[in-house]
């Protein structure tokens, strides 16, 4: 007799009706372009229009909505820099129930204020997240307060795979659901769900390269994690051990998607869907991009589970984009120190259809003649096809470029 799992669908129908009308029933989308693209059908569960842009609201509420009385009087505490803080502190609000965050010191100062925004205490303690995990253990029993683990607890991921409920409820004859992995409370709620209504659907998990947590887990294999990834909301070192038991039980595959796949999915969303991506949320996608022949031909569903990405880092993942595709170029011209110079190879950039965005100017640097000026030129241009061009008229023209 197989071991009993931790959640069943009946626990997930329990909680769709608990959520039903306190979260957003977002959208399922088939994308035209993404699926001609992939060689898939693809269709994306826009998890990242929830009010606090992720599907971490879903096990939160679910999670705090069973708390007695007593225990909502008291109040709440969770360890997290991320969705799972602003989505118990924004329903803890909503129910009245006194909310602390811990949060390393480290946290960026605009999580933190976002946090605080939805009206929770947020106690900044330690430099890593386990410090600041161990830290909230300690506040939690001096003051007498409950838990909400983010992952690993039967009513957080009953609470998730409401996402999946309403995928198979609204969407098409999905022949593949692939779910990103950081402690497992989403799969493991999706993977109910999908191989309960559908036993032959294949379920497949997507982690970070850099943070193979479960995919080492499952292999009874040590994980060697760590590194700035750009999902870091699936960069965890441990997963969960619940939830642990249920990928084993019903998740067919896990894979890994490098930096470059997920920097790409998050470009695709963007350019292609409109639509904002983190990295964890465009995991599902660069699943795709990193492993195609696994879905091609597939009708595959993809949940983009959160959109919670650092505007800067944004606009670096973009700019890397342009870079990546040759839009982007940067050129060096070595020529004489003469007037005139500059404007006329601007003007054999410009005649040819590109724009400059930047120019640096060097006339010390010991690898130029004393009497020659270095120039370091960066343009925009449609393709790579479009570079080459100019590169061959300012060649034409006795400035042969060297590109960096």
């Amino acid at each position: 007799m197989s071991e009993k799992l931790p959640i069943s669908l009946d626990d997930v129908r329990d909680a769709a009706r608990v959520l039903e009308g306190q979260v957003e029933r977002t959208p399922l989308r088939k994308s035209r372009t993404l699926s001609e693209i992939t060689g898939a059908e693809v269709w994306i569960k826009f998890e990242n229009l929830q009010f606090t842009a992720s599907f971490k609201e879903r096990g939160a509420l679910n999670k705090l909505s069973r708390l007695t009385d007593a225990e909502k009087a008291a109040g709440v505490i969770a360890a997290s820099a991320g969705n799972h803080s602003q989505g118990v502190a924004y329903h803890g609000r909503r129910l009245g129930i006194p909310v602390t965050i811990t949060m390393p010191v480290t946290t960026p100062f605009n999580k933190v204020e976002h946090t605080r925004a939805f009206g929770a205490r947020v106690l900044l303690e330690g430099n890593t997240f386990d410090e600041a995990k161990a830290y909230a253990e300690t506040v939690r029993q001096r003051e007498g307060l409950t838990f909400i683990h983010p992952f690993d607890d039967p009513h957080i991921m009953a609470g998730q795979g409401t996402a999946a409920l309403e995928m198979f409820e609204d969407g098409p004859d999905l022949d593949i659901l692939v779910v990103p992995i950081g402690g497992g409370g989403l799969i493991s709620g999706s993977a109910t769900v999908a191989k309960a209504l559908k036993p032959d659907i294949k379920v497949i998990g997507v982690q970070a390269a850099m943070y193979p947590s479960m995919y080492a887990a499952i292999r009874g294999s040590e994980s060697k994690s760590g590194g700035a990834s750009i999902a870091e909301g699936i960069a965890v070192k441990q997963p969960g051990h619940l939830t642990e038991k249920v990928v084993l039980a019903l998740v067919d595959e896990i894979v890994l998607a490098e930096e470059e796949h997920l920097e790409r999915a998050i470009t695709l969303f963007a350019d292609v869907e409109k639509t904002i991506a983190e990295g964890a949320g465009a995991a599902g996608l660069a699943a795709m991009l990193a492993h195609p022949a696994k879905f091609t031909g597939k009708r595959v569903g993809l949940i983009l589970c959160g959109g919670n990405i650092d505007t800067r880092l944004l606009a670096s993942v973009l700019t890397r984009a342009l870079v990546r595709e040759k839009r982007l170029s940067n050129i060096r011209i070595i020529g004489d120190d003469r007037p005139g110079l500059l404007a006329l190879v601007s003007k054999i950039i410009g005649d040819n259809g590109a724009n400059i965005m930047e120019v640096a100017h060097n006339r010390i640097a010991l690898d130029v003649p004393a009497k020659g000026a270095e120039f370091d030129i960066l343009m925009e241009t449609r393709d790579a096809q479009h570079t080459q061009e100019i590169i061959d008229a300012l060649a034409q023209a006795g400035y042969p470029p060297r590109r960096n």
